[in-house]
């Protein structure tokens, strides 16, 4: 299996790293804002926009001065982190502010990972603002690049150069690739603010990947990390918390709770943290909801099992928050629940246990014999209700195939009835419960799509 090699963003805060990071990824992950201090955590995404592909990494602004310091500790052990990783580093300054101090510390830093640096010179968005970029050569790097994040201006030329200092094929020191006409399945880690979503991903990859802190809202963006379990690739999604929409505080977090709702559109899989020592709060069912509405395969995982285990009666204890889940995310019942601790790492392995069945489950197909005898009987063992005059009828029954590029089938089954505004919401789901008692479908949401097809 081969890797792409990794370019590395830095630079200090507000000086377009995040938007010089879409422009390469070609699509919008990082948030971009005004406001300093945005990017809290490395985002990886591929870029693709040269002859070779790489794996691009956007990182925290260096010297940010938040007021927090065990915080901005933080910040730069990701950056350094990433600079570590990276094959080429671009460092991103801003024209307009000129070089400041904390530019000439990074030079410094810079220059001892002895790897290639280009200096791109942001904020160039006029040919009257060129002549600012020739101050950024007492930097000391050879390589230095006139651009605009903002407005595609150099971003070609840019490009070139990552090109050419980009190592030979296969000595990469990026992440794996997937094989060929294949993607990794997405599963995002969703859920309010502080209920361990880092953490979970850290336990996962054993690694300081994502920044963890006790200050709500500490993830901000939508983080993609790829990751490699037994020759099965993941991108694991690690979303911002999403909080009651009254309590945003910025419009930084409006832009989060967007982006956890697009992860969850775009996730094969949504793994739904609920915190141990809170239970379900109202906030857990209106993002159960969204996961819901989005028709996604799901876990839900009860996180910090360390912090409420008691020491006898386990059984007990267990069955008691099974039974509180179970009863405020009814609708979520497909669903199954794994109890874990992300900061011990107990019973994580069920995790992923729970995700490989839900793929053997997705692959079930009822034959359209098999299918319509099956509703027939449910359906003389408990015939529709009356609505009126008029009972539903289903005249005939098939499971759709899914797209060939769809990594977790949904089952799916058109229905042919008389009167589609007959099947209600209670017969639904008894249907889909007659269903899962052949099938399964551990994990997975059956769907129904009706078509009228009215006898005369």
């Amino acid at each position: 299996m081969g890797t792409l090699p990794t370019v590395a963003i830095v630079g200090r805060p507000n000086v377009g790293k995040s938007a010089l990071f879409n422009r390469l990824a070609q699509r919008r992950i990082a948030i971009v804002h005004d406001q300093p201090g945005v990017t809290r955590d490395r985002l990886v995404a591929e870029c693709t926009a040269g002859l070779r592909s790489f794996t691009v990494v956007d990182t925290g602004g260096i010297g940010g001065g938040s007021g927090d310091e065990r915080f901005e500790e933080r910040v730069r052990a990701e950056a350094d982190l990433a600079m570590d990783m990276a094959d080429v580093i671009v460092f991103v300054t801003d024209a307009q502010d000129g070089v400041t101090p904390v530019d000439q510390m990074l030079a410094r830093e810079l220059r001892k990972t002895r790897k290639p640096i280009i200096v791109a010179v942001n904020k160039i968005d006029h040919d009257q603002h060129a002549d600012a970029a020739a101050e950024f050569s007492s930097l000391g790097f050879p390589d230095l690049i006139a651009i605009s994040a903002a407005h595609g201006r150099g971003i070609g030329e840019l490009l070139e150069r990552i090109q050419r200092e980009l190592p030979p094929e296969g000595e990469g020191s990026g992440e794996p690739t997937a094989s060929a006409g294949s993607r990794p399945l997405r599963l995002a880690i969703v859920g309010r603010p502080n209920v361990g979503k880092s953490s979970l991903i850290n336990a996962i990859l054993q690694d300081q990947r994502t920044i963890v802190s006790d200050i709500p809202g500490t993830t901000r963006d939508a983080v993609d990390i790829p990751y490699l379990r037994s020759g099965r690739q993941f991108l694991l999604i690690d979303t911002a918390g999403i909080r009651p929409r009254g309590k945003h505080n910025t419009s930084v977090e409006v832009f989060s709770v967007m982006r956890s709702e697009k992860s969850i559109e775009r996730a094969d899989v949504c793994a739904l943290l609920i915190d141990a020592v809170d239970g379900v709060t109202a906030q857990d069912k209106k993002i159960a909801g969204l996961i819901q509405k989005n028709e996604k395969p799901c876990i839900i995982v009860v996180n910090k099992l360390d912090l409420v285990k008691p020491p006898t009666k386990v059984r007990d204890f267990l069955n008691g928050v099974l039974g509180q889940i179970r009863t405020s995310l009814f609708f979520l019942s497909y669903a199954p629940i794994d109890i874990l601790s992300a900061e011990t790492r107990e019973n994580l392995d069920r995790l992923f246990n729970s995700i490989e069945k839900i793929e053997t489950h997705s692959q079930r197909i009822i034959g359209t014999g098999q299918l319509n005898r099956l509703l027939q009987m449910a359906m003389e063992l408990h015939p529709p209700p009356l609505r009126g005059q008029r009972r539903l009828k289903i005249l005939y029954a098939t499971q759709l195939t899914p797209p060939e590029c769809t990594v977790l089938p949904i089952p799916a089954f058109l229905l042919f009835v008389n009167h589609p505004e007959l099947l209600t919401d209670e017969y639904r789901r008894y249907l889909e419960s007659k269903i899962r008692d052949h099938a399964g479908y551990y994990g997975l949401p059956v769907l129904f799509r009706l078509r009228s097809r009215r006898e005369d």
